[in-house]
């Protein structure tokens, strides 16, 4: 075959891939109407001798030849991979890649987005594998408790599944290659667009529903996407204390009488600089862990480690601390005093869970005001209760901020009170 043969055929391969993913993007957009503006996001570019499809976050660039070759043994193949890649946007999957097995991220993100493939149920998008494929998806649910990539991620992080099994859901779910997920800053524009989209979808979702009883898992899956993020090191922030630090407060301090005062009479300025400066720094502090047995010991401890980490930076600490660890469940079974390091790694080293009873959050709050009562605090700013967030909440507000910490969202669980502050963070924030 000569060059020209060559580079004609080769255009012709890229023609017909070009139709066959536009006939795709028909038949999605017919299906499901409330996907119009995703599927006008996402880009999609024809590259060849890739030999795999990639989503960098931004786009889809899919190899013809191998496309060709994956429609020729089923019909339906295209469909399958738009509306894959489609839903890795939708649900920010690649913003979300900076975790510490990435692997098993990646993996849990392909069983998210085929199980709500799957729930849906669309002709367009069928395939010979799908009986298998939901047969084990069952048998997963189960286990983990969902199968939204967050849920899936934290179960194979406790439950690690063998070779085998990760190349058998490499096999039934794997469409595109997602190794440009780790350009967090090139993504951060491109995942906003998206996050807007997902929650435009999460509203239209709604009527669509009314049509279909197939919306649980994308609904399941948004709330995750949509859900708000907290940088920990931010949000412990608001609970610093106005103290007073020994050093020079340049934004009072007035250059130009001090060098005045130096010319004019020697080494007398006019001006001396101020000794002492107001800063919000962390003195007084109340870290409550609820140990019913659902809050396991080693995320417990990553939790402290990581909090006090933060406190003790330089800009956010005193040097002189007092900090109260309560254990609690239906009553405090234990309060640790930390003054300095050596107190923290103490009870870092030795210290032992105790309680595991159900949870009532009742006790530390009056345990707390005996404290107060007794003068253990100066200034007490705050209390973060760690918790999964079954139990019994008081009812009356406190004079210090309060905010419950939650590993993951639960619409089961009663609600915070008005004068609290829940955050919801990732079991991955805590572990960083």
């Amino acid at each position: 075959m000569s060059d020209e043969q060559r580079a004609d055929r080769q255009l012709q391969m890229r023609k017909i891939a070009d139709e066959i993913m536009g006939l795709a993007h028909d038949g999605i957009l017919i299906n499901m109407r409330f996907l119009d503006v995703a599927l006008s996001r996402l880009n999609v570019e024809c590259r060849g001798q890739m030999g795999a499809h990639l989503f960098d976050g931004m786009a889809l660039y899919y190899d013809p030849a191998l496309l060709l070759q994956q429609y020729r043994n089923a019909p339906h193949y295209a469909a399958r991979l738009y509306l894959h890649t489609l839903l890795h946007g939708i649900f920010s999957h690649a913003l979300s890649a900076d975790k510490l097995n990435r692997t098993y991220w990646d993996l849990a993100t392909d069983i998210a987005v085929e199980h709500t493939i799957l729930d849906w149920n669309l002709h367009l998008t069928s395939l010979s594998s799908d009986d298998l494929l939901q047969s084990r998806m069952d048998v997963l649910e189960k286990q983990a408790g969902g199968l939204t990539a967050e849920r899936l991620y934290r179960h194979f992080r406790i439950e690690e599944p063998s070779e085998k099994a990760m190349q058998e859901w490499y096999k039934l779910c794997h469409y595109d290659e997602h190794r440009y997920w780790d350009r967090q800053e090139e993504l951060e524009l491109s995942q906003a667009e998206w996050r807007k989209i997902s929650e435009r979808i999460k509203a239209d979702l709604k009527s669509f529903s009314k049509e279909k009883n197939s919306a649980e898992s994308m609904e399941e899956n948004l709330k995750e996407a949509t859900r708000q993020r907290y940088d920990y090191t931010d949000f412990l922030r608001r609970f610093m204390v106005m103290g007073e630090t020994v050093q020079v407060n340049d934004d009072e301090f007035d250059y130009i009488y001090y060098t005045y005062g130096l010319h004019t009479y020697g080494n007398m300025p006019l001006v001396e600089p101020l000794e002492y400066k107001d800063s919000k720094k962390i003195k007084d502090f109340v870290i409550a862990i609820d140990t019913s047995a659902s809050c396991r010991g080693e995320v417990v401890q990553a939790f402290l480690q990581k909090t006090y980490n933060i406190m003790q930076a330089s800009e956010n600490f005193f040097r002189k601390v007092n900090v109260h660890i309560l254990q609690c469940d239906s009553e405090v079974r234990q309060d640790v005093k930390i003054t300095e390091q050596k107190e923290f790694d103490d009870f870092m080293a030795h210290g032992k869970l105790t309680g595991f009873g159900s949870t009532d959050f009742r006790p530390a709050f009056s345990y707390i005001e005996k404290l107060q009562k007794e003068q253990e605090f100066d200034d007490l700013k705050g209390l973060l209760y760690f918790t999964d967030g079954y139990g019994i909440y008081p009812e009356h507000m406190p004079d210090y901020d309060v905010a419950f910490v939650f590993l993951q969202e639960d619409e089961n669980v009663p609600k915070v009170p008005p004068w609290a502050i829940k955050i919801v963070l990732d079991e991955e924030e805590v572990w960083k």
